[in-house]
């Protein structure tokens, strides 16, 4: 044993003098096999379906969901459970709006942006910047349209603000509350469905109506048929987003449930985009009965008034 230690420790010092002599020298290193596992096999096989597979909770993202537990193991009570919600920059936010505002088609939004750290900063202000734009474009785009009009006095209309907020924020948390509860459902029965956290789902809504700020601001356009027009172009792009992100989750599914969970999701989100512009920028003129003035001279001046 005492020779074989020594041979061994003579062989690693030759071996040392002639990597100082020729540092530059090529060393080979031999590695045991490294066997694919089967179920390895079969996801390259279907490669459409790899981000499914991840969304599903395997591969990288349980990692990324322990590190979510423990980066919000704080206390629900405590204001640190409430700050991670909001540790993101401003990059991030910017690159999220450019994804949802620009879908890329087979590409999942949770996974590409969300996932690795889900946020209520972007959603937050998202909402709250729409509340406004469609409260403020709404009266003015009233006051255009009766510009010139003798008979017409301008009154802002703040209840607008209040109307606009309730709509806008109770879509934003209601709606994936509702979807969130329901894709929990499913998952018990159905295995393979794709499952989403309640954050990750809040984030997809709000992201998704970012697009709806710059239309709202063209909706001070006195054209119906542009306004229409916009309303389809914004409802379509960011119903996609939509559809691409949880479609996956459903597709496992019972063909109907999961056409009819599509269906409904495209419905709510049409809903709003409709109600928004019909009442706050079409919403039809009132005519009001027009108060009879007396005069001095024992006739009656009528005005009118809308």
């Amino acid at each position: 044993i005492t020779c074989l230690v020594m041979y061994l420790f003579a062989e690693f010092d030759d071996a040392a003098n002639l990597l100082a002599a020729n540092p530059d020298a090529t060393t080979i290193s031999i590695e045991e096999p490294v066997e694919i596992p089967k179920n390895q096999h079969s996801r390259l096989q279907e490669p459409g379906r790899e981000e499914d597979d991840e969304l599903l909770g395997t591969d990288d993202s349980d990692k990324t969901e322990l590190l979510a537990g423990q980066k919000k193991s704080a206390p629900f009570w405590t204001f640190e459970y409430y700050q991670t919600f909001f540790d993101v920059d401003t990059y991030q936010v910017l690159d999220r709006i450019k994804g949802s505002v620009f879908p890329v088609p087979g590409k999942n939004f949770v996974r590409l942006y969300i996932r690795s750290n889900p946020d209520l900063y972007g959603p937050f202000w998202i909402c709250a910047t729409l509340v406004f734009t469609i409260a403020v474009s709404g009266n003015l785009s009233n006051f255009i349209i009766h510009l010139g009009k003798p008979t017409y006095h301008y009154v802002p209309e703040f209840r607008k603000v209040s109307i606009a907020a309730t709509t806008i924020y109770a879509y934003a948390w209601l709606v994936p509350l509702a979807l969130w509860g329901f894709l929990m459902w499913r998952n018990s029965k159905v295995m393979n469905i794709v499952s989403y956290s309640f954050l990750e789902i809040v984030c997809v809504y709000g992201y998704s109506l970012f697009i709806y700020i710059p239309t709202a601001i063209l909706w001070i356009i006195p054209q119906k048929v542009v306004r229409w027009v916009l309303a389809v172009f914004s409802l379509c792009l960011s119903g996609s987003v939509l559809v691409m992100t949880f479609w996956p989750a459903v597709r496992d599914d019972n063909r109907r449930i999961a056409v009819a969970t599509v269906a409904t999701i495209l419905l709510f989100h049409a809903l709003l985009a409709v109600g928004c512009l019909a009442y706050f920028f079409d919403a039809p003129e009132l005519d009001f009965p027009a108060p009879i003035i007396p005069a001095h001279n024992g006739t009656t001046v009528v005005t009118k008034s809308h």
